[in-house]
């Protein structure tokens, strides 16, 4: 019992092929991130729980789920040669990271296969930075680079609460859409047409539900609030990723049993 385990060579059509990314050379503040891959999907096989998604799909040997294990990188850039195969395949990529740094190339696979997509970006921070630390593609910029790039169609952003004058300013000039956290309301929809690249960043939650991440910013979702929102979601997505989950800050595993709960409750939307 378990997630079935496949290479990136045997997946095919229509799979949702589970990688994991590796990488947190891009964190500004902690690394940490680059663990979290293998404990997301040991917190989604733990005895504690089940296999089951809260509208009953069982994902337990489900032949639409391959785990495909954690992407061996040579480098940052070397990030989108997994995903781009994942695609060649015909299958759906859904990256575990690793820091948001790692959405940039994969964007880079995703607008190779797809063109332009949409975003919808689930954070607590813009990520619009031009650069941070004197880094460019520091985990506060990819979705600069992205919009600068041309790979997106459009970015929605939700969940914001750490918004600057340059981040502002960076949006305004992408023409984001941006649903800080302050003006949220459960009756926000997202009516996004065209294909759809979903980014999470687990610390779009509120600290108090998932402590295991390098940026405690409080005033974020409850679980229960984000899990509404993914299982109301209806979107055509092509790519995902879960991101900033960070082990050394976690406390008995909390986190990355919510990051399971939000990664089986994704797969459940893709089903």
């Amino acid at each position: 019992m378990g997630i079935a385990r496949s290479s990136i060579s045997h997946l095919s059509k229509d799979q949702i092929a589970l990688i994991g990314i590796p990488f947190d050379a891009h964190s500004s503040f902690l690394q940490g991130p680059a663990k979290a891959p293998e404990l997301i999907i040991e917190a989604i096989e733990s005895d504690s729980a089940n296999y089951f998604t809260e509208s009953l799909n069982d994902l337990s040997e489900h032949p639409r789920i391959a785990w495909c294990g954690n992407a061996d990188l040579e480098d940052y850039f070397s990030i989108s040669q997994p995903i781009e195969a994942i695609l060649e395949k015909g299958a759906i990529p859904f990256s575990l990271g690793g820091d948001h740094s790692i959405t940039y190339p994969i964007l880079k696979a995703i607008h190779k296969h797809h063109g332009k997509v949409n975003i919808l970006h689930f954070d607590a921070h813009t990520d619009l930075y031009n650069e941070l630390d004197n880094n460019k593609y520091s985990h506060a910029c990819p979705f600069a680079r992205i919009m600068e790039e041309g790979l997106a169609e459009s970015l929605t952003q939700v969940g914001i609460r750490t918004l600057t004058q340059h981040t502002k300013e960076q949006a305004d000039r992408f023409g984001v859409n941006i649903i800080q956290m302050k003006d949220w309301t459960p009756e926000t929809k997202f009516e996004i047409e065209g294909p759809v690249y979903l980014s999470f960043d687990i610390d779009v939650l509120d600290p108090a539900f998932a402590p295991g991440i390098s940026h405690h910013e409080p005033g974020g979702f409850s679980t229960r609030e984000i899990l509404g929102i993914i299982q109301r979601l209806d979107l055509d997505i092509v790519g995902l990723d879960v991101v900033e989950y960070n082990p050394e800050r976690d406390i008995n595993g909390v986190t990355a049993m919510v990051a399971a709960k939000i990664v089986k409750e994704l797969i459940d939307r893709l089903l």
